[in-house]
């Protein structure tokens, strides 16, 4: 047999990585012939893998066959920045909605997200949950003018909403004029299925709610603020007709 180079080596053991990742049922005989290999060959293969921390299993009888223990890959879940952000505002909202079937482990998944927030953004993120407020559904007259948030400005809003910072956004009110406005989200109401976000309006210099579907874009600006009490905000919300929690 040809003595297998380095480089071609480390490309088996990538492939095999590959193919016990699949999921597909891997019988030894197999894969051997498929990579021109002796099964005493990939035997060895698959312990240098074990040792990188792969957790195979092998079974026994004719052919043998092995696979990746069903558990792997939890606690092996990687987030992007603003995958962090919209799980832990979701986090966030199951908790104030306070569903049996929900909470079980939810204090436990929020907290190693949070792990992953820098000291000063984790301070801010502790004050999420008080901030998310969950009344009754809106009404029916309500609701047939609500279409479905971009997911997109979503997501920088809920950037904007976590870490207590200013941002500008193009908003178009119900009679469909468009204003540019920049805000500070200090709380976050559900009507469902509408979301109003209760801001400080730097143009009227006044509190204001904005429905979160009718956002036509979110701007981040790095200005941080600080949390204004809730009571300030409640006289804008019955003003705005909302349904308080």
């Amino acid at each position: 047999m040809i003595r297998t180079t380095t480089h071609s080596h480390l490309d088996r053991l990538d492939l095999l990585t590959t193919r016990l990742k699949s999921d597909e049922p891997l019988v030894l005989k197999d894969i051997a012939e498929e990579m021109g290999v002796s099964v005493r060959t990939l035997n060895r293969d698959i312990a240098i893998l074990r040792e990188r921390g792969l957790p195979i299993e092998s079974d026994r009888g004719r052919g043998g066959g092995v696979r990746l223990n069903w558990r792997w890959g939890i606690g092996r879940m990687a987030l992007s920045y603003r995958e962090a952000v919209d799980l832990l505002v979701s986090l966030a909202i199951v908790e104030q909605m306070k569903s049996p079937i929900l909470m079980a482990n939810l204090a436990p998944v929020r907290r190693k997200v949070m792990a992953s927030f820098s000291p000063t953004d984790r301070h801010r993120v502790q004050k999420l949950k008080s901030r998310i407020l969950i009344g009754r559904m809106a009404s029916v007259d309500v609701q047939g003018n609500y279409t479905p948030p971009q997911s997109g400005i979503m997501e920088r809003f809920h950037e904007a909403f976590l870490l207590m910072k200013a941002a500008e956004i193009d908003y178009r009110d119900d009679k469909g004029k468009r204003t540019r406005r920049r805000i500070e989200p200090h709380f976050l109401l559900l009507n469902y299925p509408i979301w109003y976000a209760l801001c400080w309006d730097h143009l009227r210099q006044d509190i204001r709610t904005f429905r979160c579907d009718r956002m036509r874009s979110v701007t981040l600006v790095e200005d941080t603020f600080r949390m204004r009490p809730y009571a300030d905000f409640k006289a804008a919300l019955c003003d705005a007709d909302l349904v308080l929690p």
